[in-house]
C-alpha cells in the first residue's frame, strides 16, 4: 500500500473516531445507564451494555453505507447534507455546552439495550448525521480502491467508538464514583464546545461543496 493510501486510511479512521467519540460522548451515558440498570445485577447490566453497543454499531454502519443511496433517492446534494448535519451537530453541542445537554430518557421494564441506549443514545441524530456526512465525502473520492479503503477505515472507527462506549458503560459505577457529578458535567461542557467546532467545520465543507456544484 503506497503512502497516499496509508494517509487516506489514517485520516478517515482518526477523523471519524474523533468525531464519533466526541458526539456520542460516552461519559454522558453513565447517568442514564446507571438509572436504567439500577435494579440489575452486574452481569445483566454488562450484557445490556454489550448488546446496546452492538446495536449502535449496526445502526451507524447501516447509516454509513445507506446514507448516499438515501440522499440520491430524495435528490439531496452532498453539500446540503453536510450543512444540515453540521447544524445538527452544532446544535447538540450548544445544548451540551449551555446545560440542556444531549440526554436520553427511557425506562420501564424489560431490555433497554436498543431503546433508549443504542437509539438514540449511541446512534442519535448527531451520530447518524456524522456518518452520512462521512459517506458523502467517501462517495466523492476518485477510484474504487480509495473508496473501499475509506469505508473500511470508517467502519473500524465506528467499531472502536462502540468499544470505547462499552468499556465506559462496563465500568460506569467506578467512573461515576471517581469523577462525580461535577466531573461528568465539566467533560460534557468541553465536549459540547468540541461538537460546535466539528459542526462549523461540516458547515464550511458543505458550503464549499454546495457552491462548487452550482
Amino acid at each position: 500500500m503506497d503512502d497516499s493510501l496509508n494517509r487516506l486510511a489514517i485520516s478517515f479512521f482518526f477523523g471519524s473516531l474523533v468525531s464519533l467519540a466526541t458526539i456520542t460522548n460516552p461519559l454522558s451515558k453513565i447517568p442514564v445507564f446507571l438509572t436504567l440498570a439500577a435494579d440489575l445485577e452486574v452481569g445483566s447490566a454488562s450484557q445490556e451494555a454489550r448488546r446496546a453497543c452492538f446495536y449502535g454499531f449496526l445502526l451507524l454502519t447501516v447509516g454509513l453505507f445507506a446514507g448516499v443511496f438515501i440522499l440520491e433517492a430524495f435528490g439531496i446534494s452532498f453539500g446540503a447534507l453536510r450543512i444540515a448535519g453540521g447544524l445538527t451537530v452544532a446544535l447538540i453541542g450548544y445544548r451540551m455546552l449551555f446545560g440542556t445537554g444531549d440526554t436520553v430518557q427511557g425506562g420501564g421494564s424489560g431490555s433497554f439495550a436498543f431503546f433508549p441506549l443504542a437509539m438514540p443514545g449511541i446512534a442519535g441524530p448527531g451520530a447518524l448525521a456524522t456518518v452520512i456526512g462521512i459517506s458523502s465525502e467517501i462517495a466523492e473520492l476518485a477510484g474504487g480502491v480509495r473508496r473501499l479503503l475509506a469505508y473500511a477505515a470508517t467502519v473500524a472507527s465506528i467499531a472502536a467508538t462502540c468499544l470505547l462506549i462499552w468499556l465506559v458503560l462496563r465500568s460506569a459505577r467506578w467512573v461515576s464514583r471517581r469523577l462525580g457529578a461535577e466531573g461528568i458535567n465539566v467533560i460534557a461542557r468541553l465536549t459540547g464546545f468540541l461538537l460546535i467546532c466539528i459542526g462549523v467545520q461540516f458547515v464550511g465543507s458543505g458550503i464549499r461543496s454546495f457552491m462548487a456544484g452550482i
